[in-house]
């Protein structure tokens, strides 16, 4: 199932949480060898994780991680803007409608259906926040997966070549690519739909509204 946790809250799910961080550090520095600090337990942090940053989450029946996404607004510090403004013409990409969203991680033993399953769960932040578009940096690897997920984004630059190629893109979320989405995930829409209303039913969806 799909979690929405702030990561001033992860403390509240610690198995869940530590095993995110281990498979970023499995991820992007064991099997793609990217130059990303992981500290003395094991776990992939930046410093994006210190500004509460609000994590979608997919939860293995166990309580372990199976995959995950982080959110940020654009009106704040994100790694668009600060590390990759140069792929964007120097533009900032900023405003209160745009949040970016980063470090797309997948278990190793992670289903076919949980990359569909994190996209799913980007598209309810849209829908209940009033959110239109997400912008985010991916490489080459990525492009196949959003093609069969049915959510590929509107690139707005790259550079770099072959698997090389990094490119800053931005996502929308129309009810086709929701329907589409959903099939590729397994999970209805009134599913999706019930385990937002569960995190953000109350005061956390106050506090997401004013992060933006």
């Amino acid at each position: 199932m799909l979690r929405y946790i702030y990561a001033n809250e992860l403390h509240r799910f610690p198995k869940l949480g530590h095993t995110m961080f281990l498979d970023r550090a499995d991820q992007f520095r064991t099997r793609l060898g990217w130059d990303v600090h992981v500290d003395a337990n094991g776990e992939e942090r930046d410093g994006y994780d210190d500004l509460n940053p609000l994590y979608v989450i997919w939860e293995n029946p166990g309580g372990c991680h199976g995959g995950s996404m982080r959110f940020l607004p654009t009106t704040g510090p994100v790694m668009v803007n600060d590390v990759f403004g140069h792929l964007t013409g120097g533009s900032p990409v900023v405003s209160p409608l745009i949040w970016e969203c980063t470090r797309f991680c997948l278990a190793r033993d992670a289903g076919s259906n949980v990359a569909a399953a994190l996209m799913l769960g980007g598209g309810e932040i849209m829908t209940g926040f009033g959110i239109r578009h997400f912008v985010g940096v991916f490489d080459a690897r990525m492009v196949r997966i959003y093609r069969a997920i049915g959510s590929s984004p509107e690139v707005l630059g790259s550079e770099g070549e072959g698997r090389d190629r990094i490119s800053v893109g931005l996502w929308e979320f129309t009810p086709e690519a929701q329907k589409k989405v959903a099939e590729r995930a397994g999970v209805s829409p009134e599913l999706s739909r019930l385990w937002f209303a569960r995190d953000f039913g109350g005061g956390n969806r106050s506090k997401l509204a004013q992060t933006g």
